[in-house]
């Protein structure tokens, strides 16, 4: 079949040419079109305006999921609560991921969360850091009293359960070993290790520093595994990796394909061409908002299908209220819905690598394999992921003050609290979460929209919501798109606002500030009124007292202190506008 032979054959010269023509048009000089379209990823990455058949790379595509029914269903517990537990798995959820330690799910609690669980059909997955060990024989007894053999990951690793316990508990899952005589024996069926890469995308890093990190944490236990005495093959068998699923569809989609294609580099390297990556993707921590949480039900659900159509193994999406405490049961209801939906009557997990063959999907994941495998190198170079914790932690934070800057001009928008929040929504209110052990430090775990969400907490605590005033100059149709903006900047801190009205009188313009009772004032409107009526209008907001003018748009007039425009430092202006109003801090 020839689907294009209807259309003249074209080039991508020709596309070039055409293309050039109209960004002179629209006033933009460049030498290329691909130069002036094109995007940069926080790795560096180029993302171009247009790909073709030139742009595929050489190499096997990277081997995604052997399961043509979808991907594992994983749900999260951090709570003794064995009727949730069981609820889920009555409704769609295929596994059990749960967090275990004295402020979430006690080890001597957990035979009772799993009583009725059947260990031979639901995988369990644990995370329980130091006491991964006793989680693992409380696991260990049930299934031997059951004579099953059970499913899952014991969540062991280096960093949280020690060297020793690790290796021992690796072995006994690849062997069928018991720890001593008369103790249960292993579990074929589980492995021993997961190694977490969200810590890294939680402090703010970016696909390429996750990847890096998380090869480097692979080979670090590759390396004990097999000094304790497990074969190569029986090594890799043991590691599952966890990734962080975001909103941005294609990043994830090229994250879990990058990753799985420098494993099976890591694998050729250490003589195990036909070891694969396990993959557990997590919905984003960092992308979840405590305001307006109801939008995470659109994040989760496109980093969802992103995750399974990236090839993930098994998927877990955090509740839409995670950022605000541990969920109720509607919300976990929900969030296994959502997976349900997309498996059963979408069908997103019936096709093994969708993605494959894309010019632009095969492009960026050999690019970010590429730079994840530079970053790998360094992080070896330095002497393994635990040497250059220092280094690890550096190049992340460099990551984060970057996004922290996109964030802060709303580059990087955050839909119901950036842009368009809603100061009229009712906050949800969820039990604490259960606080765990601390890691790294050097790896703060943050949310995207923390900063614009703790100015709105600011200015709900007020006795009365503090009030910008926007003076809209001229008719509704000169001044509506910048009172607009301008309105949407100032409530994404919690700030009310108050429009003039139409208009052009300064006098009675001031007036409706006075009455309004602010102290902040904003100039609104087209830049043909600017210059009739801003000056004007400006020195009549001052005697009224107005302790700031601000301007929506272009030009310089005197009694205007800044501009508002797009692109603007939108955490700056309204911490400016905090102290103008004598909002303490």
């Amino acid at each position: 079949m020839h689907l294009a032979a209807g259309f003249p054959a074209t080039t991508r010269d020709e596309w070039r040419s055409l293309a050039l023509q109209v960004l002179r048009k629209s006033g933009v000089e460049a030498a290329s079109p691909e130069e002036a379209l094109a995007t940069l990823t926080y790795d560096g990455v180029r993302l171009a305006p247009l790909y073709d058949a030139g742009d595929l790379p050489f190499g096997p595509a990277p081997r995604a999921r052997d399961r043509h029914t979808g991907w594992d269903v994983r749900q999260r517990h951090a709570e003794a609560d064995p009727e949730a537990v069981l609820a889920d798995l009555e409704h769609g959820v295929t596994s059990l991921w749960l967090v275990v330690g004295d402020a979430a799910i006690p080890v001597e609690r957990l035979a009772d969360v799993l009583r009725e669980v059947y260990l031979d059909l639901a995988p369990v997955v644990l995370e329980a850091g130091a006491q991964a060990g006793e989680a693992a024989e409380v696991l260990f007894r049930l299934a031997a009293e059951r004579g099953v053999a059970p499913l899952g990951n014991l969540g062991a690793s280096i960093a949280t359960a020690g060297r020793d316990v690790t290796a021992a508990l690796a072995a006994r899952c690849a062997r069928d070993e018991p720890a001593a005589p008369g103790a249960p024996g292993g579990a074929p069926g589980m492995r021993a290790v997961m190694l977490d890469a969200t810590p890294y995308h939680d402090a703010g890093g970016s696909d390429a520093d996750e990847l890096g990190c998380s090869l480097a944490l692979g080979v670090e236990h590759l390396r004990a595994l097999t000094e304790a005495g497990l074969t190569v093959e029986e090594a890799f068998g043991q590691l599952e990796f966890r990734y962080a699923a975001t909103a941005d569809q294609f990043a994830t989609i090229t994250k879990l394909r990058a990753a799985r294609r420098l494993w099976a580099r890591v694998a050729e390297v250490c003589g195990a061409p036909d070891a694969t990556q396990r993959q557990h993707a997590v919905t984003s921590a960092a992308m979840m908002t405590a305001r307006d949480p109801w939008v995470n039900l659109l994040r989760t659900t496109i980093a969802c299908f992103a995750a399974g159509v990236g090839g993930a193994d098994a998927v877990t999406v955090r509740p839409f209220d995670a950022a605000l405490g541990l969920p109720d049961a509607f919300s976990r209801r929900l969030a296994r819905n959502t997976q349900v939906l997309l498996l059963e009557e979408a069908g997103a997990g019936r096709v093994a690598d969708p993605a494959a063959g894309s010019w632009y999907v095969e492009r960026r994941t050999a690019d970010l394999a590429e730079r994840a495998w530079a970053w790998f190198q360094e992080i070896e170079a330095a002497g393994g992921v635990t040497a250059a914790s220092a280094l690890v932690a550096e190049r992340i934070a460099a990551t984060r003050e970057r996004r922290a800057g996109d964030i802060a001009h709303r580059r990087f928008p955050i839909t119901g609290v950036s842009e368009f929040p809603d100061l009229g929504e009712k906050p949800l209110r969820r039990r604490p979460l259960p606080l765990q052990g601390a890691g790294d430090e050097r790896l703060p775990a943050i949310r995207y929209a923390q900063e614009f969400e703790a100015l709105r907490d600011l200015a709900d605590a007020q006795p009365e919501r503090p009030a910008v005033f926007l003076a809209t100059i001229g008719p509704v149709a000169a001044h509506t798109a910048r009172a607009a903006f301008a309105a949407n900047l100032f409530q994404a801190g919690g700030l009310a606002t108050e429009t003039a009205g139409p208009g052009t009188d300064p006098e009675q313009i001031a007036t409706a500030f006075a009455v309004s009772g602010a102290t902040v004032a904003c100039l609104c409107s087209s830049d043909r009124l600017y210059a009739e009526h801003a000056e004007a209008v400006a020195a009549a907001l001052r005697r009224a007292g107005a302790r700031r003018v601000w301007l929506a748009g272009k030009g310089a007039y005197e009694g205007v202190d800044e501009r508002l425009y797009a692109g603007c430092d939108a955490l700056a202006v309204l911490r400016t506008t905090f102290d103008d109003l004598e909002v303490t801090r």
